[in-house]
């Protein structure tokens, strides 16, 4: 397009505008209707960078021009998707020229807009012959700090270096430590040359208070005080684990937080819903008194309600977790910070700055507010301990008065202190919070499994990936590493049959390979004893060309588990028992145990070993050197018994899941990305007759049924997927059959909870 084409856009599109562009806005606009090659913009939360975004969107529809929008979260491409239809429609579009599609959901697909989750965007990519981008004028990447992610940072890393050089990015991202370090990088590895706009500024100022001197429910009723001028509601409470949540919700009880009136219009909304199970009636009464509570133990039906209600301003305070912060946008004139440590009980720490920056920066509402508010509380001890030496500090020290004597010496015995066993925060530790330096962006995490094959599937030429994991922004020392460690994972393939390499590898044990399973095994047991060797290893055996075999495509099928280890499963579960497979399935799912006994597989004497424990994995363990007689034994050892043991003294019997990943990692020595816990959740779900409410409340599981209820969803697609192979020892009949029982039953379990979440899931599946 030549440059009067795109003034002309520009002056459209600032016509249109309804508000006064920021000074970061305007200077990001002008900057990406003048760049050749896109704009980083570098700022705070909360400084309307949507509305930059929505530039390249217009560009794109008024040149007939295709454009692709990617966030981090599904939840957020559904948020995003309405924002960007309604934008369509301002300007004089269609609602259906603006699209959405990720693993999930498919809405309009072939619209010239599409709002994508970044995979999307990036299997695209790499599929050119299939994915034409020779229309596509620009790629939005939205929160764009997520290429800092361990797990999936590196699905966004890659797409900058496989898009075609007419396609313009927009990167938006928060605060950024190294913007200068990234852009440079940008055009030293993948020649492109991008403008950087960055700003510390917000269009709604915070102020930051250390609150040092109330409990947190007399602050929020302070904040919700008055008329909606000097409110300091709707307020965020940011807590860092589900039970919190709750526990703050429920000291709000008696609370006044709603305004005159408003109480009566909330009770005639929630009319309109069933809150008759589970967490139903709970959160019913914490709702009516103005409080909602937002995590993943709710189930979805329920966090759409809060998200409603909160959005309509008819909420004064919503508790919840952290993820909210860089999740879908509930807007707020305050945020609360109860606690700034987190973790397990003996080890925490203080939050991450650029996790205290996201919540903070969820205060202050444009187009609503003129300042927005952050609260960080004392831990209740300290202010009780304040508010007992304000009391006994008014007693003048040299009095004689035999009264204030009496009283002075009754207040000293009761002196509250700090308790030994509990960890506390600061006013210092907040301060330094609140000055933080933004994170550096950096490459992390290694090539996912799934990724490489990929990447062989479109070329078998190692050094189109080599020079890939070579671009990456890390260390030298670490780049090399995650050379080495490529050629490990292609022979790791190849060996398991999945391609064949040239030159064709030495044989095991052979000078620069690495040691037989076994070896590498005791070597490989740990990442700082890997990484000791890797720096002593000489330079060993690399491929040069990787070509797929026939199987390599088998692991592509899998999106839910490693590819390598789901199709190990499939090879293993032949001969399992209907409880042996579920088991399997469910322990890839990682349900965490914090849940409690309720979710752990049952003892031998309930749920006894089933066919391929008892005649292929024990004799396997056994012969192996891998489990002891004792871990294997049916016969447990009781509670009681247990507890008179000394702790090393212990011998537990591991379960399916367990002898499954030991078989695993002997054979994979250099797979580390697995995980994998022993559950038992659809299993005892399907003995309750599929009655999802008996369930969680038979188990006490209501404050975490959202949690229950995602990871059978997970596992009806997981099922999905297995369904397609046909395992040794089974027939295509036998194995499909017994699946899909159990799917279609889970499928009936979950439409009776949440209908509408559940028929999203299965268009995926």
């Amino acid at each position: 397009m030549d440059q009067l084409a795109r003034d002309q856009l520009a002056t459209r599109y600032f016509e249109q505008l309804e508000f006064e562009p920021y000074p970061v806005q305007e200077e990001a606009l002008l900057a990406w209707f003048t760049s050749e090659q896109g704009v980083l913009v570098c700022s705070p939360t909360g400084t309307g960078k949507t509305l930059i975004a929505e530039a390249a969107l217009f560009e794109a529809l008024h040149t007939g021009q295709q454009a692709y929008y990617t966030t981090p979260l599904i939840a957020l491409t559904e948020q995003k998707l309405q924002e960007m239809q309604a934008a369509a429609v301002r300007w004089g579009f269609r609602a259906e020229d603006v699209g959405l599609v990720t693993g999930n959901r498919r809405v309009n697909p072939d619209a010239p807009v599409l709002v994508v989750v970044a995979e999307i965007l990036f299997n695209r990519l790499l599929h050119p012959s299939v994915f034409d981008f020779s229309t596509v004028s620009a790629v939005v990447m939205d929160e764009f700090h997520n290429f800092n992610d361990p797990e999936r940072g590196i699905v966004w890393e890659l797409s900058l270096g496989l898009l075609p050089p007419q396609v313009r990015l927009l990167l938006l991202s928060a605060t950024v430590g190294n913007p200068l370090e990234f852009t440079n990088w940008l055009q030293r590895c993948h020649r492109r040359r991008i403008e950087l706009v960055q700003s510390d500024e917000r269009k709604i100022p915070l102020s930051f208070e250390w609150v040092e001197d109330m409990l947190l429910q007399e602050k929020l009723e302070e904040m919700a005080a008055g008329s909606d001028e000097i409110r300091h509601t709707p307020a965020l409470v940011f807590c860092f684990n589900r039970d919190q949540c709750w526990s703050v919700a429920e000291q709000l009880k008696g609370k006044k937080l709603l305004a005159d009136g408003q109480q009566a219009r909330l009770a005639e909304e929630l009319k309109r819903h069933d809150w008759s199970q589970g967490a139903g009636p709970k959160l019913r009464q914490v709702l009516l008194r103005g409080v909602g509570v937002h995590h993943a133990g709710l189930l979805p039906k329920y966090k759409r309600i809060v998200e409603y209600l909160f959005q309509r301003k008819m909420l004064a305070l919503t508790i919840c977790t952290e993820t909210l912060a860089a999740g879908i946008n509930l807007p707020a004139r305050s945020v609360v910070v109860p606690n700034l440590l987190k973790g397990p009980p003996d080890r925490k720490r203080l939050i991450a700055p650029s996790a205290a920056h996201q919540m903070f920066g969820r205060a202050g509402r444009p187009q609503f507010d003129h300042h927005g508010f952050v609260y960080a509380l004392a831990h209740e001890d300290d202010v009780r301990i304040g508010r007992w030496r304000e009391k006994y500090d008014q007693i003048p020290a040299d009095t004689k008065d035999p009264g204030l004597l009496k009283a002075k010496k009754a207040l000293k015995k009761k002196m509250p202190k700090r308790r030994t066993n509990v960890q506390y925060w600061t006013q210092a530790q907040f301060q330094q919070l609140c000055t933080a330096s933004p994170g550096n962006l950096e490459s992390r995490g290694t090539l996912p499994w799934r990724l490489l094959t990929y990447l062989l599937q479109a070329s078998p030429e190692v050094d189109v990936i080599r020079q890939l994991v070579g671009k990456r922004l890390m260390p030298d020392k670490k780049v090399e590493s995650d050379q080495r460690y490529l050629d490990r994972m292609l022979l790791t393939l190849e060996r398991s049959g999945y391609v064949t390499l040239e030159p064709e590898p030495p044989p095991p044990g052979a000078e620069g390979e690495q040691h037989d399973s076994a070896t590498s095994l005791l070597i490989l047991q740990a990442e700082d004893d890997q990484q000791a060797a890797e720096d002593e290893q000489p330079p060993g055996y690399r491929p040069v060309l990787a070509h797929p075999t026939p199987n390599l495509e088998q692991l592509l099928m899998l999106r839910g588990v490693n590819p390598l280890y789901g199709i190990y499963l499939v090879k293993s579960l032949g001969i399992a028992d209907r409880a042996e497979r579920i088991q399997a399935l469910e322990s890839i799912l990682e349900l965490p145990l914090s849940l409690g006994p309720a979710i752990r597989v049952p003892p031998h004497d309930q749920l006894p070993p089933g066919p391929l424990a008892t005649m292929r994995l024990d004799v396997q363990l056994l012969q192996l050197g891998l489990a002891t007689p004792a871990e294997l034994s049916a016969t447990e050892q009781s509670e009681e018994d247990r507890d008179r043991m000394f702790a090393e003294d212990r011998v537990w019997v591991i379960t399916l899941a367990d002898k499954l990943r030991r078989l695993f990692d002997h054979k994979y020595p250099d797979v580390h990305d697995v995980r994998t816990n022993s559950v038992w959740v659809a299993g005892e779900l399907l003995e309750f007759g599929g009655d999802f409410n008996k369930y969680v409340t038979s188990h006490r599981l209501q404050k975490h049924e959202g949690v229950i209820f995602r990871h059978l969803l997970r596992l009806i697609l997981l099922i999905g997927e297995f369904a397609q192979f046909c395992p040794p020892d089974t027939t295509d009949e036998q194995w499909r059959g017994d699946l899909l029982e159990i799917r279609d039953m889970l499928i009936d379990s979950c439409r009776a909870v949440d209908p509408t979440s559940t028929d999203k899931t299965l268009e995926q599946s």
